[in-house]
């Protein structure tokens, strides 16, 4: 029986066998409130690893066969470019980080674009975080006051209305 999965980006992945060893280990990977935003697999160095984007990192796995787990990973704000090339069926995922290249090849087709475009928003996301919407400053009373009296004598607002918000204004 094949077990397959749907990873992060909407692919299929048969993880029976390509990386089931280790996406039973990302669990414990995965720090707190941490997200996983994308994910696929491909060779590099001559196994056969996870590669995981996260809002914070871009995660290697490797689970040998007889060796232990491998465990790389590259903060996003240290990620230099990410590019990617595909050919009839597999493509290849090229990460930056200004010390190393890392090439992950045999990565399925559908994943490359997907994965690199998802990478490059999440660098920008960390690299060039949106300035948070300052709250609106509040009138000041004197001007709040100037546009009551003059809905007071237009004859929009009564004199009762016009003491009520009065008061509301000046506490």
């Amino acid at each position: 029986m094949t077990l397959y999965c749907i990873d992060y980006i909407g692919n299929l992945i048969d993880v029976n066998n390509f990386t089931k060893k280790e996406l039973n280990y990302l669990p414990e990977i995965i720090q707190d409130n941490e997200s996983i935003l994308a994910f696929t697999s491909g060779l590099m160095g001559g196994n056969t690893w996870l590669i995981t984007l996260t809002d914070r990192r871009v995660i290697f796995l490797d689970k040998g066969m007889i060796y232990g787990l491998k465990q790389e990973a590259i903060p996003l704000n240290r990620v230099n470019a990410v590019s990617g090339s595909t050919g009839i069926i597999l493509g290849k995922i090229v990460i930056t980080d200004g010390a190393k290249d890392r090439e992950i090849t045999n990565v399925w087709k559908k994943t490359v674009k997907i994965f690199t475009n998802k990478c490059q928003e999440a660098i920008d996301a960390i690299n060039h975080p949106q300035p948070q919407s300052a709250p609106p400053a509040e009138e000041d009373p004197y001007i709040k006051l100037e546009k009551l009296t003059s809905l007071k004598e237009k004859g929009i607002l009564s004199d009762d209305e016009f003491e009520k918000e009065k008061k509301k204004i000046l506490g």
